[in-house]
């Protein structure tokens, strides 16, 4: 039976991590095994430079935060080693780079994920990796939005183009 003390602080640190995954608007769950600390330090800067905070969990731990913080169905992928990497306000960036990352280093694998307050799969993950950046579904939706307000202005340049041209051969008729 561990003692007390330690009791405390391990529900200290499932507490701590729980905020961070309320607080979080997706994550990613990754095997490390075999990672060495060349690799491993390359990953942590790109994943700090992206303000994405990564951290080498307890299973146990883990999973009594999920289910703290209402993420249900991260339990299944908690088995061996286990990193998790969080994002306060992008949804895909740390995705991108652990896909990228796990596509380079073979031991590197994707375990599950969470978007908001739901777990996905390794595959769903994959998927979210390969969506464009936020600014080009931002441009491709307002040019989705523009398309037919530019056709409707065409239209009508088109239709009073067309319009001038009968009043010039009306004019050019008459003088005549």
């Amino acid at each position: 039976m561990p003692s007390t003390k330690v009791l405390e602080k391990k529900k200290a640190i499932v507490s701590e991590i729980s905020e961070k995954l309320r607080s979080s608007c997706a994550g990613v769950v990754v095997s490390y095994q075999g990672i060495n600390v060349e690799d491993d330090t390359q990953l942590r800067k790109k994943l700090r430079d992206a303000q994405v905070e990564y951290m080498v969990v307890k299973n146990t731990l883990l999973r009594r935060a999920a289910e703290d913080a209402g993420i249900a169905g991260l339990s299944d992928s908690l088995k061996g080693s286990t990193a998790l990497a969080i994002s306060a306000n992008d949804y895909v960036v740390a995705s991108k780079i652990l896909c990228e990352f796990a596509k380079d280093h073979d031991f590197f694998k994707v375990k599950s994920g969470f978007i908001d307050d739901r777990a996905i799969d390794s595959n769903e993950v994959v998927n979210l990796s390969k969506l464009p950046p936020r600014e080009v579904l931002i441009a491709q939706v307002l040019g989705g939005l523009n398309a037919p307000i530019q056709g409707f202005a065409n239209v009508l340049h088109g239709t009073l183009r067309s319009f001038a041209l009968v009043i010039k051969a009306i004019a050019d008729k008459q003088s005549a």
